[in-house]
């Protein structure tokens, strides 16, 4: 019997084939004797995940040079302090868009090491845009300009990457490894794995090395990407179980064709769910058009009276966690990387049919 599709926003659905490769290693890896789990992360065997894990992501992503890819704990939310800590350089002030729920909070938590300003908002009108560009007002003396390219609550994406004359660091959580990006436009790139790169429990950092190394005054070494980076990503133990997994997705993305080939299949796959909303007359997305989310579709009944048995049905039908968040209601379907055309198909011929009977 097939596994139901998963549509969690995360932690969220892994390519099954990676599943059956950790299944098959799981209490052997390689000859060792031992699971990864139980490895020494300074041993021989654990370090040559690593480096191969480092190796594939710096060329998914065609990683220059001058950057440091950083394997840490705490997830994104951690981000949020550690991105002033190391960015601000001396400066006080720094820019951020504020596009959603994920972007309010890293607002907050860098309200507490400088004075923010908010160069553009759109939550005035519920986060369903991203402001025009003729409305930013950004600081040409900010340490840094932050943003969130895709707000996996509200569904909300920028699909262009904001020019700015100062360092950019960018929330990509729901998006790193959705599709090709070019990495020297930022300065710092961070995403908490469990949407598209592994288990919870990862966080990926890629940053520029001119950024690293002036911390704000009483840093925690843990907090400071230039000791990680120093170390390896090892300055204490990492969560070496979550990383493995990394590192096979990330054979597995090479397989697929690269980001390259996933960024063609997300956005086909966006299309067709957006498109059943769209001719329903019975479904609703509240977002622009033109800021759609690839990843994180929400979308509402005509009557809040159909969402649980529209969600019993679903999960009846082998369509799981399609409930909204819980702060704006409604279904939200996450269709990241491991979510295969056939997923999103099955959902679409069930919205149909649902429709066809509660319509």
């Amino acid at each position: 019997m097939p596994r139901p599709y998963n549509f969690s926003a995360g932690p969220a659905m892994l390519p099954e084939a990676v599943l059956e490769q950790a299944k098959a290693e799981m209490l052997d890896w390689r000859g060792s004797g031992m699971s990864v789990m139980e490895m020494s992360h300074r041993g021989k065997e654990f370090v040559l995940i690593a480096e191969q894990a480092e190796a594939d992501l710096r060329e998914l992503l065609n990683v220059p040079t001058n950057y440091k890819t950083l394997f840490l704990q705490g997830g994104a939310s951690s981000q949020f302090a550690m991105v002033p800590m190391n960015l601000l350089r001396g400066k006080s002030k720094a820019d951020y868009f504020n596009t959603g729920q994920w972007s309010k909070k890293a607002i907050a938590e860098a309200k507490k090491f400088c004075q923010v300003n908010v160069a553009a908002s759109s939550e005035s009108v519920n986060f369903t845009t991203v402001p025009a560009r003729n409305s930013w007002n950004c600081d040409p003396d900010a340490a840094y300009l932050h943003y969130t390219p895709n707000e996996t609550i509200n569904g909300v994406e920028m699909h262009t990457i904001p020019e700015a004359s100062v360092p950019l660091a960018a929330d990509f959580s729901s998006t790193l490894l959705s599709r090709p990006i070019d990495v020297s436009k930022f300065g710092v790139i961070y995403a908490g794995a469990q949407k598209n790169i592994g288990p919870a429990g990862l966080t990926i950092v890629i940053v520029r090395e001119d950024l690293m190394g002036q911390t704000v005054a009483g840093t925690p070494t843990m907090l400071d990407y230039a000791a990680m980076a120093k170390d390896g990503s090892m300055y204490n133990t990492p969560p070496t179980y979550a990383w493995y997994i990394a590192g096979l997705v990330f054979q597995w993305l090479k397989a697929q064709g690269g980001l390259a080939a996933m960024g063609e299949r997300n956005q086909a796959k966006a299309a067709l769910l957006y498109k059943a909303i769209d001719e329903s007359g019975f479904y609703k997305n509240p977002v622009d058009p033109a800021y759609r989310s690839w990843m994180n579709v929400p979308f509402t009944l005509p009557d809040e009276a159909l969402d649980k048995p529209f969600l019993a049905e679903a999960k009846a039908a082998g369509l799981l966690t399609l409930s909204g968040h819980r702060s704006v209601g409604g279904m939200r379907a996450s269709i990241y990387n491991a979510m295969p055309t056939e997923g999103v198909q099955a959902l679409v011929d069930f919205m149909a049919d649902f429709q066809k009977r509660r319509g």
